[in-house]
């Protein structure tokens, strides 16, 4: 059976790093870190995200400040708030809670948010960083899928590493965060043929589709670490992964949960991404 990785232990632990710093930085720059979250809408499911974050933000000790907008916004009032939050010194990190309604642009939000204050790590100038190997924003899920391969002990140069999914969100970035600790890196999908004979060649398993139970057991090499980052919903309604837990489980050396595995990462890692913002715009 497989040892199950904690992410939510392992969360509270980068929490209660961050937690440790804010102090000393408030000391030292006369101001605490500051996170801005804007939520358009009423998405029920983003609401709660946007909960968790600004609790998260919270407990670290850190400023933060939730933007509440009517889903009827104008993609032009969206983007002259963002623009005046990229003004205000007073703010490190702005986030803006996806999916946006229909009428307003993605991917113009993203391109609007200042570089130096993007926590999620999606805009063209920390992408391009990132695959051009320049100082940069990480996004937090893939930073938080690294922090749980970490967690294993596992030696990740000469590895193979199978990354199943290619979004521009976690494919593809974790992709190039284990190409840069020397794994030999494997690009697969939904799409993929014999996705198990793949899946099989891997000792690091990182699973990003959005489909319920697609790797199985029997696609797993036995002993490999299996990261699920799948949040799906079973047919009696139960959240559950991109991973067949149960015969995963008893292939895999470690293995996460859903919940409680890559989720409460995602929210650590963006606390660490408001301290990096705050210190590389505070550069001496």
């Amino acid at each position: 059976m497989g040892q199950i990785i904690d992410g939510k232990a392992l969360s509270l632990q980068v929490k209660d790093e961050v937690k440790a710093e804010v102090p000393a930085l408030e000391e030292k720059y006369g101001r605490k870190p500051c996170l801005v979250v804007i939520i358009v809408g009423e998405n029920p499911a983003s609401q709660v995200y946007v909960r968790n974050k600004v609790k998260a933000a919270e407990y670290t000790g850190m400023e933060s400040r939730l933007i509440e907008l009517a889903e009827s916004i104008s993609e032009e009032a969206l983007l002259g708030i963002i623009r005046d939050l990229n003004d205000d010194d007073s703010v490190d990190g702005i986030l803006v809670q996806l999916p946006l309604p229909s009428h307003i642009d993605e991917e113009k939000v993203i391109d609007t948010i200042a570089r130096e204050k993007d926590v999620d790590g999606f805009h063209p100038g920390n992408v391009a960083g990132l695959w051009l190997g320049k100082d940069c924003i990480v996004p937090c899920t893939p930073d938080g899928i690294m922090r749980l391969i970490d967690s294993t002990g596992i030696q990740l140069k000469g590895k193979n590493a199978v990354v199943v999914g290619r979004s521009n969100i976690v494919g593809k970035p974790v992709a190039k965060l284990l190409l840069d600790r020397h794994a030999t890196v494997t690009i697969a999908h939904s799409r993929t043929a014999d996705l198990g004979a793949v899946c099989r060649t891997a000792d690091v398993l990182v699973v990003a589709v959005g489909k319920a139970g697609l790797v199985t057991g029997d696609m797993i090499k036995p002993g490999a670490v299996v990261i699920d980052v799948g949040m799906n919903r079973n047919q009696e309604g139960k959240l559950c992964g991109d991973v067949d837990f149960p015969s995963a489980a008893e292939v895999a050396s470690y293995i996460t949960p859903v919940p409680g595995g890559v989720g409460p990462m995602t929210i650590a890692m963006l606390m660490k991404n408001t301290i990096r913002c705050f210190l590389s715009r505070n550069k001496e």
